[in-house]
């Protein structure tokens, strides 16, 4: 099949469970073209393995020092550039589109009826999985910005709903590496100095702090990086916890690796809020809703036990769309959970 999947480009997370099931479709022979939104093309970053691709605006939210700005958001939509975008993309010999909640290719497939699928986090939120401060607003939110026929939402558990465990990279956690003083941690939505300011004050840890304004350097027990994939997985796989904000993909990630996590959501954003209590509601992580030493000292001397596995889910996902039982998912819901643990 001729595949355009669209890929929001706002949190990483997006990007790197994109990655797995757009390898795993090109494997299975199709062709899969991508588009990006919500970064500009400048800030993104090893991204050369999707293409071909292109870049557009989109939609996004604005944040500053840990919250969401809902009056900048606002003030930077360009909606109508996005119906533009929608109206005059090329739809020549698309047989599918798949979305992980990203908005044009979504309303692309809808305008020109084309069967459309979102394979993401966001589309959890469709069932009766924890949701915080839920209301209205957030509701409308999650069904239109990105609505699809077939949603295949992702979650930490399945709360009896029909939904599939994350998707994760094929990684293999070296114990004999593990450094158990070592932390990563990746805070983008939070002022660096500050966070900068918690850390140095917890000397029996080395963090490694990953941030779009840095670059290579070491001070005293913090170990400042600029986005790099390469990097960034390597001090994943030897560390003993990530602190982060409560995005969807990394904690899955650092569950699937057996790492601590201690989560920042970023208020205001329902998602993030939602996987703080998720988490917490699973026993899984720890999370506090600012930059707090107590917290932070409490978490980095506390020991995680649990042991989480997660299929090739993205595989999973991808034989299921080449076989074309698009109607039927619970097969596929029941065969990712029945190899989990």
């Amino acid at each position: 099949m001729n595949i355009l999947y669209g890929v929001q480009a706002t949190g990483n997370g997006h990007i790197c469970r994109s990655r797995e099931v757009i390898k795993e479709l090109r494997l299975l022979g199709h062709d899969v073209s991508v588009i990006f939104s919500g970064r500009e093309e400048d800030d993104l970053w090893d991204v050369d393995d999707f293409s071909p691709y292109s870049v557009y605006q989109g939609l996004t939210f604005v944040s500053s020092c840990g919250r969401v700005q809902y009056w900048k958001t606002a003030l930077q939509l360009n909606i109508l550039r996005f119906v533009r975008d929608v109206i005059s993309f090329d739809i020549s010999n698309i047989d599918l589109v798949i979305t992980d909640f990203e908005p044009i290719s979504a309303y692309v497939a809808k305008k020109n009826k084309i069967p459309c699928m979102g394979i993401g986090h966001q589309y959890a939120f469709f069932y009766d999985v924890p949701f915080a401060n839920k209301n209205l607003f957030s509701w409308l939110l999650f069904k239109t910005f990105a609505p699809v026929q077939i949603p295949l939402g992702l979650h930490w558990h399945h709360f009896d709903q029909p939904i599939l465990p994350p998707i994760v990279p094929e990684m293999q956690e070296d114990k004999n590496v593990l450094i158990k003083n070592k932390i990563l941690v990746y805070l983008p939505f939070e002022e660096p100095d500050d966070v900068k300011k918690l850390l140095w004050g917890c000397k029996d840890f080395d963090f490694y702090f990953y941030h779009h304004r840095f670059f290579h350097s070491d001070i005293h027990n913090l170990h400042l990086r600029s986005l790099s994939r390469t990097g960034f997985l390597h001090d994943l796989l030897d560390c003993s916890g990530v602190l982060c904000n409560a995005g969807f993909e990394l904690p899955s990630e650092a569950l699937f690796l057996r790492k601590k996590v201690l989560v920042i959501p970023l208020k205001g954003q329902f998602e993030q809020e939602s996987n703080a209590l998720a988490l917490s509601c699973l026993g899984l992580g720890m999370t506090m809703k600012k930059l707090d030493k107590s917290t932070l000292e409490k978490w980095l001397r506390s020991s995680f036990d649990h042991h989480i596995h997660y299929p090739n889910v993205a595989r999973n996902i991808a034989e299921w769309i080449h076989a074309e039982k698009w109607n039927d998912t619970s097969s596929l819901i029941e065969t990712c959970w029945k190899n989990s643990s």
